[in-house]
């Protein structure tokens, strides 16, 4: 049951996730809202979209789009370092992106692991 707990909690997280991110990005620069704004909002829907379909498909497809959210998680993390790098965010707001990633990451890698173990 904690396998079906874990997906199903990945889409309020993720969510509240996106709702933060929106605020930050409808923010950015207007040059940068327009770039980098619209390649993390991209991202962000692709792995949403993907964390919809692993609570609809078969078990021996999840491992494709967990990995597939794994790696959006990746480039946002550096969206977001870019972000903080050209100040175009502050560290707090930085922190706490990061953290919303770092919990929804841990799902998806103990999904991962689950998944990995048990196909």
């Amino acid at each position: 049951m904690k396998e079906k707990e874990n997906k199903l909690i990945l889409i309020p997280k993720t969510e509240n996730y996106i709702k933060y991110i929106l605020q930050i990005i409808f923010k950015l620069p207007r040059t940068e809202k327009f770039s980098i704004g619209t390649e993390y909002k991209s991202s962000m829907y692709q792995m949403l979209q993907d964390i919809m379909m692993i609570n609809k498909i078969e078990k021996n497809k999840i491992m494709y789009y967990l990995n597939k959210i794994d790696s959006n998680l990746n480039a946002q993390r550096i969206y977001l370092r870019i972000m903080k790098e050209n100040k175009w965010i502050d560290k707090h707001k930085f922190q706490i992106a990061i953290e919303q990633i770092y919990e929804i990451g841990k799902i998806i890698g103990g999904l991962i692991k689950y998944y990995a173990k048990n196909n």
